[in-house]
């Protein structure tokens, strides 16, 4: 069941991703996908999100209060390696049993976050040298 909500969760990410690209290359990152930012912009100073992002972020989008999604083009290795770096410094504790990792795609749930909530990141490989990642607080 978790495996199948997953998958779900994936493909919408990637459903996202393909609309944002396709609304956002017109606008120059100024329309929905892009907030108003440029997709140049760098790093959680340039967007309101309380979740660490990497310093090359682009199509930033907020998908609600406690959810972010945005493509970098940083490896999906290399996003693991950063959001485990963050998370630890900030004092959350990953929880092994839900992490899976594969060749192009991720997901993986930390907890110790203020709210009792989980936080969930998730990660595609778009395989054009981008990978979209979408971050959350969840009731896991």
């Amino acid at each position: 069941m978790k495996n199948k909500k997953s998958i779900l969760v994936i493909a919408i990410i990637l459903i996202a991703s393909f609309a944002c690209s396709l609304i956002s290359s017109g606008d120059k990152g100024t329309g929905a996908c892009g907030n108003g930012q440029s997709s140049s912009s760098s790093g959680s100073g340039k967007y309101n999100t309380e979740f660490p992002l990497p310093p090359k972020v682009e199509n930033f989008m907020e998908l609600g209060e406690n959810a972010i999604n945005y493509q970098t083009p940083m490896k999906l290795n290399e996003v693991v390696d950063f959001y485990r770096d963050e998370f630890d410094k900030a004092g959350y504790a990953e929880r092994d049993i839900t992490t899976v990792i594969n060749d192009d795609t991720f997901s993986i749930v930390w907890d110790g976050h203020p709210s009792g909530q989980a936080i969930v990141v998730q990660g595609v490989d778009l395989g054009n040298g981008t990978t979209n990642v979408n971050v959350r607080l969840e009731d896991v």
